[in-house]
């Protein structure tokens, strides 16, 4: 492994040029792919195997065109009081604001207040409904613009006017938080590198990787049917690792560079280790990204195969592109002291050399604090309640949450998230009767305010019921309340000889929260179990894969007390702008379990392939980790602050999922690289010694040997003082 990473670092140093041809080539190839598509697309969420999304199904095939994927708009009125909204004045006005919607060339249907039955019990408030031809991502600016005019038209008239729908979403955009993450990672990396073209660098080759994988995502999301948040994983992600498995490579390079005049055979050997380990790091990501696969939700299985691919594009620009541009100024990524002589990489900087003393002279000590401090951050996560946030989690200056606050008050919770029952009376003799059965067990049902009359369709052999909760679409009670109608079931079912199932946007969340959570544990162990078979060919080690996987739940179920604290409990919330508490995202932990797991693997990686480097070149188990936490930690330190800054603006997204992962992923990242990684692996392995590296015979002889220490290249390592490894191991 490092002896051909080695040659394919000397080789893109030496044809630097073809190297930087061949990847703006791609970079263009992406822009024109990326300008003939239609883009992200607008879908809701679906999950096979799951009652709501059957009988979603049953609706679309015996009501065709009813599911249609068209968008839609609801404009909420409210009358003045004391003028109901049914009174002339108030009436004209409605019919004269949707009059200017109704005649849009993308509008197929609107139904005003009356006719739709959509008014009150006081008469203050109703509601009109408008639905549109295409789906909402080709709506229009224009038809947006119309319909945003229209409420204006009857706020004017003395109304209160609100409006919701997919037909107002236009996507999900970049913001100046968002981008200010990137900053802060120009300013970490020069402060580490102590020159400005080391520091730009890793930045210049991760925004060339990070826009060609964003750029193709965007390519390929029409035919694949993505959402947004497909591109904008893959461009939160690959932005963090493009910049990380850069500096690593950078970072080795300059060390490489101490003494040595052969530029060519320094860049060989920076991609030969650091390369070996960025190439196993991405390789686990890569597999807890496309485990993703495994769950059974489609649009999840997306996310992950995108942000998978811009995973492997950076580990691809690392060991390409980043060597070739070195090529160009290899001097001039040397900071002025390396110039001047001074060594790199001596753990007796004044940061490293006080931590490894105190973790090292107390592993015990350490690891029971770390264990104990992750533990209490993670026991919010015992109260976790998965769910899909709606309209009610946005803000209120936005006029979808406005709408939402309307109709809840005037209609109750309920009414923002009803239950559709489908019927299927094919089997009944007389199924008009047999659905009025349903219907009669739908009303006498506690927690349903109100059922609609039904809705046959052409045949007359399948209704449409709407129940309304009493509760909202995402209170707990919503729930109970679906379990209750479905427990019921098989004794409705034989009294009206039909068969009946329950959907809707509430009862499709309920489903895909319990799916989800089922699938949580399997996917864990899958992903687990595989990166634990590669550490194992990486370290030739039983105890560090273990080690290494512990490490990462310790992670997970901090950065999940975190959410719940946040976007459930309600901590600390109004500083990120959630201004209504709820369950936490159904894909969130087995998205964050995806996301993190590979990462913790990096830092993993990182740091203890250094030490294992160590140990593989003779030093003892002691020395070589304060070897190994001397020459990683401080890269590894950077590159955890630069992943923080990143996701953390992220954190600041308007799309709810996406500040979800960006907050669970920065803690995460802060958690596994300051907590586990760089305090409790010197210490647990400071507790092992020698049995660190312990492998059975027999499990040596079957696993592959790969060079990863890079002893199959030429030249000697670059070490500290022995002296100094020697005072600050334990004795």
């Amino acid at each position: 492994m490092a002896g051909m990473l080695g040659r394919l670092g000397r080789f893109s140093y030496r044809r630097r040029w073809l190297v930087v041809a061949l990847w703006l080539l791609a970079l263009g190839g992406a822009v024109l792919l990326a300008t003939r598509s239609e883009g992200p697309v607008s879908t809701r969420a679906t999950m096979p195997g799951i009652e709501s999304q059957q009988a979603f199904d049953l609706i679309a095939q015996r009501f065709p065109g009813a599911a249609a994927d068209g968008a839609s708009a609801t404009i909420v009125f409210v009358a003045p009081p004391g003028r109901p909204l049914t009174s002339a004045e108030n009436t004209e006005t409605v019919e004269a604001v949707l009059s200017t919607i109704s005649g849009g060339p993308q509008v197929s249907r609107v139904v005003p207040p009356a006719t739709g039955q959509s008014i009150s019990a006081d008469g203050s408030t109703g509601f009109a409904s408008v639905s549109y031809e295409v789906p909402s991502s080709e709506v229009t600016e224009a038809s947006r613009t119309e319909l945003a005019d229209a409420v204006e038209q009857a706020r004017a008239a003395g109304l209160t006017a609100e409006m919701s729908g997919s037909a107002l979403k236009a996507g999900t955009t970049m913001s100046a938080t968002e981008l200010a993450g990137v900053a802060i990672a120009a300013v970490v990396l020069v402060m580490t590198f102590g020159s400005l073209v080391a520091a730009g660098l890793p930045l210049l080759t991760a925004i060339i990787g990070v826009a060609i994988s964003f750029l193709g995502v965007w390519a390929v999301a029409g035919p694949l049917g993505m959402a947004i948040t497909s591109g904008m994983l893959a461009l939160m992600l690959g932005l963090a690792v493009g910049i990380d498995y850069a500096m690593f490579v950078v970072s080795r390079f300059r060390e490489e560079r101490h003494g040595r005049d052969d530029a060519e055979q320094a860049a060989g050997r920076a991609v030969g280790t650091a390369g070996s380990a960025v190439a196993f790091a991405g390789t686990t990501v890569v597999i807890a990204l496309a485990g993703l696969s495994v769950v059974g939700i489609p649009s999840l299985a997306k996310m992950g195969l995108a942000a998978a691919g811009a995973v492997v594009v950076a580990v691809l620009v690392a060991l390409t592109l980043v060597p070739a541009l070195l090529g160009f100024a290899p001097d001039r990524v040397l900071s002025r002291a390396q110039r001047r002589g001074a060594a790199l990489g001596d753990p007796r900087r004044p940061v490293a050399r006080p931590w490894m003393r105190l973790v090292l002279r107390r592993p015990l000590l350490i690891t029971l604090a770390g264990v104990a401090l992750l533990a209490a951050v993670a026991v919010p996560a015992l109260s976790l309640q998965l769910g899909t946030p709606g309209d009610a989690s946005l803000p209120a200056t936005e006029t979808q949450r406005r709408a939402y606050d309307l109709r809840a008050s005037a209609f109750g919770p309920g009414f923002n998230g009803p239950l559709t029952v489908v019927v299927d009376a094919r089997g009944a003799a007389d199924p008009q009767a047999a659905v009025a059965t349903v219907a009669g067990s739908l009303r006498a049902t506690s927690g349903v305010v109100s059922v609609s009359k039904a809705a046959f369709n052409q045949p007359g052999d399948t209704a449409v019921l709407t129940a309304v909760p009493s509760t909202g679409p995402t209170d707990e009670r919503t729930e109970e309340l679906v379990e209750t109608l479905r427990s019921a079931r098989p004794g409705v079912e034989a009294a009206g000889d039909v068969r009946y199932e329950i959907t809707g946007t509430t009862a499709l969340d309920i489903d895909m929260a319990r799916k989800t959570q089922s699938a949580l544990v399997p996917y864990v162990a899958i992903v687990i179990g595989l990166a634990v078979l590669l550490l194992l060919v990486v370290f030739r080690s039983v105890w560090v894969p273990v080690k290494a996987a512990l490490g990462f739940l310790l992670s997970l179920f901090a950065a999940l007390g975190v959410i719940v604290a946040v976007f459930q409990w309600g901590w600390a919330a109004d500083v990120l702008g959630v201004e209504q508490t709820g369950p936490v995202m159904s894909l969130m932990p087995i998205l964050l379990v995806g996301i993190v797991f590979g990462l913790a693997m990096d830092y993993e990686v990182f740091l203890v392939s250094r030490m294992r480097e160590a140990h593989a070149h003779g030093r003892p188990a002691h020395e070589a980790i304060v070897t190994g936490f001397g020459q990683s930690s401080k890269v590894v330190v950077a590159a955890a602050v630069i992943m923080i800054a990143v996701f953390g603006g992220f954190a600041a997204a308007d799309e709810p999922l996406i500040k979800m992962v960006g907050l669970g992923l920065a803690c995460a990242v802060f958690f596994d690289a300051f907590v586990v990684r760089l305090t409790l692996v010197p210490a647990v392995l400071q507790l092992l010694g020698e049995r660190a590296w312990w492998l059975p015979r027999w499990l040596d002889r079957m696993l592959p040997h790969v060079d990863v220490e890079g002893s199959s290249l030429e030249g000697p390592q670059p070490e500290p003082e022995p002296e100094q490894a020697h005072e600050l191991s334990v004795r």
